[in-house]
């Protein structure tokens, strides 16, 4: 183990070395058991889903990791879309600005759940459990529970792309690697890790966890309304209903990815192989002709394997240390 509790480097490396195997194995299994898993339809089924769920599992690893949980990402991301919507049809503003305001909601509810966590010590289960409840309300509200339907002129986000890869993924992609290196590479990774392992320690030596902490929550909201910029753009809609259930996928892909629930330990790479591993799981069992509870059990079973799994992996290494 390395200071602060994160894996070594080839501990790391094994991590993800083992969930790239698993995401291949299931890749070639669902080749094998179905007619058309390996077509271009199914990659783009996955690439669609993929900016969304990258981006909020990105933001969900850092809350994890300094030991807290966001349950309100999903409803955040619906709150989100219905300020978008509203700002482009009701008010006719300018993409951009519409755009701004999408993202100052998510990061305003981030900076609220991340003050009200810290200010009164409360569980950031409850808080943001709470804000889940209070931020689908707020999209209801505001849209009147109707979707707004934007069209083309949200939809050329979507349409972006470089090499054949459109914007939204390309902008995911770049979003986890900056995450990663900020974890890794810089003062406020080293905290977050050492806030996560030992709270208390962190003040003793000086530091106060609470700025660090606020900021992950903050990270968090931005980043729910930055994947519901991209998730108007994909459907030419604001739906006041979108993002239930996302946050239980983000949590299931960080846990699969490895990131511990006690916090102290974790990898936006891995979040990613995650991410895919779920989605990969998702529309193979679909292709298999699964129903929608089946395919419930098989994921619930699969999260539940990553945490048994997980705390096995945590007994071996303190064993080691």
């Amino acid at each position: 183990m390395s200071v602060f509790g994160q894996p070594n480097l080839r501990q790391r490396l094994i991590d993800y070395l083992a969930l790239v195997f698993v995401l291949v194995a299931m890749t070639l299994f669902f080749g094998v058991a179905t007619e058309n898993f390996f077509t271009a339809a199914t990659v783009r089924t996955i690439a669609n889903q993929a900016p969304a769920a990258v981006l909020i599992a990105v933001g969900m690893t850092y809350v994890l990791i300094v030991a807290g949980i966001d349950l309100s990402v999903g409803a955040l991301l619906g709150l989100s879309g219905a300020v978008l919507g509203i700002c482009l049809t009701r008010y006719a503003l300018p993409l951009p600005f519409a755009i701004l305001a999408c993202l100052a909601v998510g990061s305003a509810t981030g900076l609220l759940n991340g003050i009200t966590i810290v200010r009164w010590s409360l569980p950031a289960f409850i808080v943001t459990l709470g804000m889940l409840e209070a931020a689908r309300g707020g999209a209801y509200l505001i849209s009147g529970s109707e979707t707004a339907y934007i069209g083309s002129h949200v939809e050329r986000i979507a349409e972006i792309n470089f090499a054949g890869l459109s914007l939204p993924f390309l902008v995911s992609i770049a979003v986890a690697t900056i995450a990663q290196l900020v974890l890794t590479r810089t003062v406020f990774g080293r905290y977050m890790v050492a806030i996560g392992t030992n709270e208390v320690a962190v003040r003793l030596s000086g530091i106060d966890p609470r700025p660090i902490k606020v900021a992950v929550f903050v990270i968090s909201g931005l980043l729910a309304s930055m994947a519901a910029v991209g998730n108007v753009a994909r459907l030419g809609a604001a739906d006041p209903n979108a993002g239930m259930g996302v946050e239980l996928n983000a949590i299931a892909a960080v846990v699969i990815g490895g990131t511990s629930l006690k916090g102290g330990r974790g990898s936006v790479v891995n979040s990613v192989l995650g991410v895919l591993i779920i989605a990969v799981l998702e529309n193979g069992l679909a292709q298999m002709g699964a129903q929608e509870p089946i395919k419930r059990l098989v994921t619930g079973g699969v999260i539940v394997v990553a945490v048994i799994l997980d705390h096995y992996r945590a007994r071996v290494k303190r064993s080691h240390c």
